[in-house]
């Protein structure tokens, strides 16, 4: 996609009308952004007290900031990727390495060739089931949780075809990158400033009417939102929980859809040390099967280690008594992986819990068994009034990621502004 290409042949194109946006999230304030390039009048409405969605910044637990969502930039050639050179953003290629906790012990090698779940033509069953028909017993399911978690799923409920499938048009770059300081900052220095006297904050919808005559939004406190056309850019999860309720009723195409869209549990847990002890990457725990160096590519020097939960994981530590818990768990972990110095080592630990959170309830979308075109049926336009973007409705390979986010509101606007054409 060129935006820049696409947005001055939208600009010959006319549309009379004003658009509300449903989210401040990056698809959100990058539909805005768009809007306000084009002159059309637009609001956004934003459930909480900030903007950013699942982009978040923390600052002051280390010297150096941390994204407490998205992070990492998956490859270069994208909308994000072209942001970063224009603002001169500073990156670093992740290259870093690899440790794998199986049967007791760490290892440098890979316990088994990843290339089995990238395959043409796998059964649409699970990555658990695909892996055990592979020969790979229970001893390998925490190298697999490791894997599905990278992808936003629990192993029993990723489909290894689909999976493959989805992904087969990703054209962003194969090389992740992460950010000097935030990947927040990236985005807020793009959009923001064009957008903050256009968005409402406090503002959850719960009522959407839509019909001939144009569009009326209800938010929670009984607010009414007149407007020609939205956009809604909520998570997946937000739709699929009946949150919004819709006049008439959304098809049961639709609502069937949205339901074949996996989003699972998420939890981010930042360990703060007096020292580093540990890999760039250990992967393979059975409490959490994924610990990163958040370090890596910082200019700063705080040792703090990333322990990312998705899917049953996450469920798992949330469901412990207190934050103090989960923390214990995770250093109980740490602690039989590197010989006891976790504990004695600990200073500090900030937990994000995105599945907490009221409007977002997990981390990002992934390919369920059996979804078929489900993605292509929920990111479809409905009575030329009601337009869906975010991650979970890029239909081009890119979801999972803030540029697929960017992506799905260009295609938005392009179809919005596309229809009213060709009315006139």
């Amino acid at each position: 996609m060129k935006p820049k290409k696409i947005l001055k042949k939208l600009r010959e194109k006319s549309f009379r009308g004003s658009v509300t946006i449903v989210g401040a999230g990056a698809a959100g304030l990058y539909a805005g952004w768009l809007l306000r390039q084009l002159n059309i009048p637009f609001q956004i409405l934003e459930a909480s007290a900030v903007y950013g969605g699942r982009l978040a910044k923390l600052e002051g637990f280390a010297d150096y900031p941390i994204d407490l969502g998205a992070q990492w930039l998956h490859g270069k050639k994208s909308i994000a990727g072209k942001w970063v050179k224009e603002q001169g953003a500073k990156i670093k290629a992740d290259r870093s390495k690899e440790q794998f906790w199986m049967n007791g012990s760490l290892s440098k090698k890979p316990p088994f060739d990843f290339g089995l779940f990238e395959e043409d033509d796998l059964p649409d069953i699970s990555f658990t089931q695909h892996a055990r028909e592979q020969g790979l017993g229970p001893e390998y399911d925490g190298i697999l949780t490791a894997l599905a978690g990278d992808l936003g799923a629990s192993p029993d409920k990723l489909s290894a075809y689909y999976n493959v499938l989805e992904f087969e048009d990703w054209r962003s770059g194969d090389t992740d990158y992460k950010f000097r300081d935030t990947f927040f900052d990236l985005v807020d220095r793009q959009l923001f400033a064009e957008v903050r006297d256009f968005i409402r904050y406090n503002s959850p919808v719960t009522h959407i009417s839509y019909g001939d005559e144009g569009v009326v939004l209800t938010d929670s406190s009984g607010f009414t939102y007149q407007t020609d056309t939205v956009i809604l850019t909520v998570p997946v999860t937000i739709l699929q929980s009946g949150d919004i309720r819709f006049s008439p009723e959304l098809p049961f195409s639709k609502t069937q859809a949205f339901s074949k869209l996996g989003m699972e549990p998420a939890i981010k847990v930042f360990l703060k040390f007096r020292e580093r002890f540990y890999a760039a990457n250990t992967f393979g725990g059975s409490t959490c099967a994924a610990y990163i160096d958040e370090q890596y590519g910082k200019q700063g020097s705080t040792p703090v280690l990333l322990a990312y939960l998705m899917g049953d994981q996450a469920e798992n530590i949330a469901a412990l008594d207190s934050d103090e818990a989960m923390i214990s768990a995770l250093l109980t972990e740490l602690d039989t992986m590197y010989d006891g110095k976790a504990t004695p080592l600990f200073e500090d630990a900030h937990i994000q819990n995105w599945t907490a959170h009221p409007w977002i309830r997990g981390g990002y979308s992934y390919s369920t068994c059996g979804m078929a075109n489900a993605r292509f049926i929920a990111a479809r336009p409905l009575a030329n009034r009601l337009y869906f973007a975010g991650e979970a409705m890029n239909t081009r390979g890119h979801h999972q990621s803030v540029h697929g986010a960017l992506e799905s509101s260009l295609e938005a606007v392009r179809a919005m502004i596309r229809h009213a054409s060709t009315k006139t």
